[in-house]
């Protein structure tokens, strides 16, 4: 729906049905679209696969007004799960943004998936978000992928609010250690649970020691109203004391992270802590929470719609507003435009649709933008505001919020969005003199915004059209893709002519070729999967070349010497490297310095033995040598020539992507599992207890994993779980890899 509505319209909007009432909140003269920065909340949530974030999600709607129905994930009517992929499955594939109020405060949410196969996803999310909820399955605790995305977090440097969900669980638990151990976190409890299990009926805050309690008198009860009353002697003895321990802990915590709380307690408090009001110590645990040494724990069943309206509450009161976090880069724009492209949709009416995380300034229609990254100038057309899949459009959007906007057709992910050119240079200056009054180096004085880090892919597979006549149907798809999933490569065979797709994981690769299928109407076939090897050298080595050609009347003479060396593999990211010395550093010109790396990146790109792009390799530029007329794309050739004269003579080594794997399964098919890993060349690192399951941890290469769901599926009865995770690549034993060598002989 896109209206635009006169004011006295509003008067009966609460008549209108669905979402389209609350729409019009937002449309009026009071709306809080463009609210006081410090009442702004950009939050994401994130978790483990199923620990329960879309259902959290749903109810903060459904309780903020959104929504006026529950939605639920297994009916498949949820408002961020809108995908006709993620309604089928259950899962979350894309992260989705939905804007509303809580009491005073406009929060925009975005929420991400949990499975691995889409850790862009959250990537992208928490680069422009300002806090995060951690969601947990109170009956598992720390979860694989719950590792992996409070990494995310703390890379990011994000204030996190801990929720343990499903409180409602026979087996569950208050996982304080589990946060504790191994997420290296200081979980800082706010809530005690009342009842467990079944019995789960509410929670005791300790900051004010009232208890909040969700009396449902039948299973359609909607949780909205609850009942919170203060604590007395009539209350449980037990469950007194258990607060008393508990309040007591959180001051004495509190106290420990913040001096100034600890001042205050022993100045004004020293003889009774418990005095101490609930609002300064509400204070104290927001700037803990800011600093980001401690993490608020709170408690309860979104499924139950227990626990979801304190877990706002703590939302608006202790994650930060845009103007509590800082960013180098946007101080020196000042009140102009600057802004973050960290998401494009395509739309078969709109066309590309772009979020913006507006950092400072204001952003309104038909204002030409320029991309810094692409030195382009572009029109927006039109700016409206996320609500799932569903937009409304808006007059103008200031600093803190998050914007999508329509009619920018070239910007991609993670590229910084200015008012002009005039005030991109504007900020420059700024930062020059900022850097050159701090004496830093002239690298402060970048004024692009730091993009989005994209993943490199680990399978691969040959997609070909049902005819020769969509062929370039195929390929307009594909860029699209591309555009909407950086983590999605796409790239052309150079000996076959093939398409190839390369994913990070099955699943991903998968759910494109499904939305191919259903959103373009495209049927296309997919080779075997294969796994996305890379290649290491094993030895240094020094090889130099002469490239003498002449092109008509024009002579091109170059002459390059230079060394390889291996470095360290055991990383995930182990990047390659470029230097030169000192002596040519100073002789090449800025472009032909260009033109040696061109060479020298494309040597990366396409290993010696199988042609996989080469990691952990450093490569020193000692000589080069050109004659005058000689073109830059013959210095490129020749060092492209000389490398691979180096990289031949230093020995070729295949190195394998190798996995994390948990699997949580029943004592009665444990052994049955440790069998099938052995013969997928498992290693076994742990052996857990999880209530009365086992939780086994091993690392098994990621080319023994493929169909693993199924196979565990058969062996366990279908009473098993796993979760994955790239963990490293590892050096393939000579035996494996002359099997690869063979296999894939034959393949060609």
């Amino acid at each position: 729906c896109r209206c635009r509505l006169s004011c006295h319209v509003k008067r009966h909007y609460s008549l209108l049905p669905g979402k389209f009432s609350y729409w019009i909140h937002w449309l009026g003269e009071d709306s809080p679209i463009n609210s006081c920065v410090y009442r702004i909340r950009n939050i994401g949530i994130m978790a483990h696969i199923d620990a329960g974030k879309t259902t959290t999600t749903e109810r903060m709607l459904y309780y903020a007004g959104y929504t006026r129905a529950l939605g639920d994930v297994d009916d498949g009517d949820t408002v961020t799960d809108f995908m006709a992929q993620e309604r089928e499955r259950g899962i979350t594939i894309q992260s989705a943004a939905v804007t509303f109020d809580w009491k005073s405060h406009r929060i925009n949410l975005i929420d991400t998936p949990g499975h691995v196969d889409f850790t862009l996803e959250v990537e992208r999310a928490l680069r422009v978000l300002d806090g995060a909820v951690a969601v947990f399955d109170a009956s598992a605790g720390v979860e694989a992928q719950t590792l992996t995305v409070w990494r995310q977090a703390e890379k990011h440097h994000i204030p996190c609010v801990c929720f343990l969900n499903k409180m409602d669980k026979p087996a569950a638990n208050f996982c304080i250690e589990s946060i504790r151990q191994k997420l290296k976190a200081n979980p800082v409890l706010l809530q005690i649970p009342v009842g467990s299990g079944k019995n789960f009926t509410g929670v005791v805050d300790l900051l004010t020691s009232q208890k909040l309690m969700w009396k449902m008198k039948s299973m359609r009860d909607d949780g909205r109203v609850f009942e919170v009353k203060a604590l007395d002697r009539s209350d449980d003895p037990d469950l007194l004391q258990v607060v008393s321990d508990a309040r007591t802990a959180l001051i004495e915590q509190v106290a420990d992270l913040d001096d100034e709380f600890a001042e205050l307690l022993l100045t004004d408090f020293s003889e009774n802590f418990d005095a101490i009001p609930s609002n300064k110590l509400q204070e104290a645990v927001r700037r803990v929470t800011l600093a980001r040494k401690g993490v608020p724990v709170l408690c309860g069943s979104s499924l139950r719609n227990k626990g979801v309206q304190p877990l706002l509450d703590a939302i608006t009161a202790y994650l930060p507003a845009p103007n509590e976090r800082h960013h180098d880069v946007v101080r020196w724009y000042k009140d102009d435009l600057c802004a973050l492209a960290f998401k494009v949709l395509h739309d078969k009416q709109r066309g590309p649709l772009v979020f913006l995380r507006i950092y400072s300034g204001t952003l309104k229609p038909q204002m030409a933008l320029h991309n810094i990254n692409r030195n382009s100038t572009e029109r927006m057309s039109r700016l409206l505001v996320p609500f799932a899949d569903q937009h409304v459009e808006i007059p103008s959007m200031t600093a803190g919020n998050i914007a999508l906007t329509v009619g920018l057709k070239q910007t991609v992910t993670g590229d910084t969005i200015v008012s002009s050119k005039a005030s991109a240079a504007a900020a420059a200056r700024r930062a020059q003199n900022d850097s050159e009054a701090g004496k830093r180096s002239r690298e402060c004085a970048s004024v692009i915004l730091s993009g989005v880090e994209v993943p490199d892919p680990v399978f691969f597979c040959t997609i070909e059209p049902p005819s020769m006549s969509k062929q370039a149907d195929l390929e307009n798809v594909l860029n699209c893709l591309q555009r909407e999933d950086p983590s999605l490569k796409v790239r052309v065979d150079p000996d076959s002519g093939q398409t190839i797709l390369c994913g990070m994981g099955e699943l991903h690769i998968e759910i494109i070729h499904d939305r191919i299928r259903r959103e373009h109407g495209i049927e296309t076939h997919l080779g075997p999967l294969q796994v996305a090897y890379r290649e290491t050298i094993l030895h240094e080595a020094s090889a130099s070349d002469t490239l003498d050609r002449t092109v008509g009347e024009r002579r091109h003479v170059v002459t390059v010497e230079l060394a390889v060396r291996p470095v360290d593999v055991a990383s995930v990211g182990g990047s390659c490297e470029l230097a030169f010395t000192e002596e040519l550093e100073g002789q090449l010109s800025a472009e032909m310095k260009e033109a040696v790396e061109n060479g020298v990146h494309s040597s990366f790109l396409q290993g010696p033995l199988l042609g996989y792009p080469l990691q952990s390799v450093s490569t020193l530029m000692q000589r080069v040598t050109i004659e005058p007329g000689t073109s830059p794309a013959m210095v490129s050739a020749c060092v492209s020539r000389c490398m691979l004269k180096a990289l031949r003579l230093a020995g070729g080594q295949v190195l394998e992507p190798v996995m994390s794997l948990e699997v949580t399964v029943g004592d009665d098919h444990l052994s049955s599992v440790l069998g099938d890993l052995a013969q997928r060349r498992g290693t076994v690192r742990d052996i857990q207890s999880r209530h009365d399951n086992k939780v086994l941890l091993a690392t098994v290469p990621l080319a023994e994993m493929m169909g693993y769901s199924t196979v565990l599926r058969t062996l366990t009865s279908g009473n098993a779980t796993f979760s994955l995770e790239l963990d490293t690549y590892e050096a393939m034993n000579p035996q494996e890899q002359n099997t690869l060598l063979k296999r894939l002989s034959g393949l060609l």
